[in-house]
């Protein structure tokens, strides 16, 4: 959840992916909400604390309180709003501005403007009020993701029966969002060294963690202290009062289920149908975290490396090519990179080196629809010295437009990020002694993450959160949704979260990709819209394909 560049998780919703080929809109929109909620993973889970190999560990003993029952008196203004809604500019939606407090603690030390939108409900059946939808990051547009995606592309009876909702959470896209360097100074980082070969480099990729810190708290200072996870979902909580339903209907996606979840443990009275989709685990601190995703992403890999064997096109090896080979094949054409960048024809004249590389295969894993685009890529990349495929995957994952200016998610996912947990590592010499862990973890991934995992070290605001449970007790049943080879979001996150929430039920997607609702499966898809029209959940332990 934790670390800058890639890596990631949960979701990019708020643009079009172009990593994807010939698809349908809506398989377009939900395959790049799926893309967000990842990049927000690895993007912000850092912690001192190296865990323990199991899921839970002492560092999560704390278990988050529910806040009480009754509104305070300070908050009554908020909760009694009204929005005022208008057109705007995407047929069928509209939109509006809810304010929030800035600082919970302290409400009448200014607010906070939050962009929310809807769809309103289409059928004739019986409303069932309003559906919340979030796709991830931190940092993902839960606007954008409504109007691309939710909105048009969640099946017709769910639509039919439910206002579709969203709020970009505070700090992103709309809602005041947080800003850190421009887009030059953004495509410096991105394409920085996260496998640096000497002291020199190291020196650089401290540099730039530093500077892109520095950026966001001389941008954002006040903002960078009030973007936790709690906070977001206290104004979820604030916008269901709002809307004039009694308990919170909502899928998450990725981040989206920590949001989603933490909303539960704050107000289990107040819960109902609630899907968390790609689950993530709130008792991991964030090393630990990022130790798992970087195996996830491994996992995810050699998934690939598998299929790819098997088609005519895959530059990485022939039938009967071990997956082992594979990676180790892409290593090496990661490390001709690294000392010899190629042309991509960017209009900025940016070269192909080994960072950007990473970042666009890593973005191929989170659905397995994009394996096709990324073996073009890289047979073009490998045989003939073109990085264009290659550019066009990372800048998807980063959220870059073809004018060179970048979307707020990845500063809104370190702001998020390095507030709501303790920075994975606080020093160079603590990644260099971790670096056997992530590489075990996944050769081809884990030197690059680790270093990736650095940069909340130099974060201009301490963290608030620490690692915790989340039991939600006496909430409603709450649907957890695993995916057994998510590279972003592990499966064993999901069992974690399952067992932590008193009322969950785990539901089960054996099969690859991040996230597992809309994505073909029509048993995943049946269990979870039965749910959400009728309010029956799965039996415990129900599995599908």
């Amino acid at each position: 959840m934790h670390s800058r560049r890639p890596p990631l998780p949960p979701a990019r919703t708020s643009r079009r992916d172009r990593t994807a080929p010939t698809t349908s809109p809506a398989r377009t929109a939900r395959i790049a909400g799926a893309l967000l909620a990842a990049t927000s993973l690895l993007v912000s889970a850092c912690s001192a604390s190296t865990g323990s190999a199991t899921t839970t560990t002492k560092a999560a003993e704390a278990v988050l309180a529910a806040l009480p029952r009754s509104t305070p008196g300070t908050l009554s203004p908020y909760y009694g709003q009204k929005l005022s809604w208008r057109t705007c500019g995407v047929p069928g939606f509209e939109c509006a501005t809810m304010k929030a407090p800035l600082d919970y603690d302290r409400p009448a030390g200014g607010d906070i403007r939050l962009a929310v939108a809807r769809k309103k409900a289409t059928g004739k059946g019986k409303p069932l009020g309003s559906l919340m939808v979030n796709p991830g990051g931190p940092g993902g547009s839960a606007v954008g993701y409504l109007q691309q995606y939710a909105g048009v592309g969640y099946p017709a009876e769910v639509r039919a029966r439910y206002d579709m909702v969203a709020m970009d959470p505070r700090g992103v896209a709309r809602s005041e969002p947080v800003a850190c360097l421009d887009g030059r100074d953004m495509d410096t980082y991105t394409q920085t060294d996260t496998t640096p070969d000497n002291r020199k480099e190291i020196t650089g990729l401290v540099a730039e963690d530093k500077k892109f810190a520095a950026s966001c708290g001389a941008h954002s200072a006040k903002l960078l202290r009030h973007v936790s996870t709690v906070e977001a979902a206290r104004d979820m909580d604030i916008l269901r009062a709002v809307l004039g339903d009694r308990r919170l209907a909502y899928v998450g996606a990725s981040y989206g289920t920590f949001l989603g979840a933490t909303y539960a443990g704050l107000f289990p009275d107040r819960v109902g149908r609630v899907v968390l989709d790609g689950a993530m685990d709130p008792s991991l601190p964030a090393r630990r975290m990022n130790l798992d995703q970087t195996a996830g992403f491994e996992t995810a890999f050699q998934s690939f490396a598998r299929d790819c064997v098997r088609q005519t096109d895959c530059p990485l090896g022939g039938r009967g090519t071990t997956p082992g080979r594979v990676g180790t094949n892409l290593k090496a054409f990661f490390r001709e990179l690294d000392a010899h960048p190629i042309a991509t024809g960017d209009a900025d004249g940016r070269r192909l080196g080994e960072a950007l590389a990473t970042t666009g295969v890593i973005a191929a894993m989170y659905d397995q629809s994009t394996w096709p685009r990324l073996r073009e890529a890289l047979t073009s990349a490998m045989r003939e010295k073109d990085g264009a495929g290659l550019l066009v995957l990372s800048d998807s994952y980063y959220e870059r437009n073809a004018d060179g200016r970048y979307s707020n998610l990845m500063s809104a996912n370190a702001a998020v990020n390095c507030l709501d947990l303790p920075p994975a590592f606080t020093s160079t010499d603590q990644v260099e002694k971790s670096l056997p862990a992530f590489e075990k973890a996944s050769p081809v991934f884990g030197e690059g993450l680790a270093w990736a995992s650095l940069g909340c070290a130099y974060w201009p605001v301490r963290a608030t959160g620490e690692p915790h449970r989340i039991e939600a007790k006496g909430a409603a049943p709450i649907m957890v949704v695993g995916t057994t080879r998510d590279p972003a979001t592990p499966y064993r996150w999901a069992q974690s979260l399952a067992r932590q929430l008193t009322s969950a039920r785990l539901l089960t997607y054996a099969g690859d990709g991040h996230t597992a609702y809309g994505r073909g499966s029509r048993c995943i898809d049946s269990a979870i819209d039965t749910y959400l029209l009728r309010g029956t959940p799965p039996p415990q332990g129900k599995r599908c394909s």
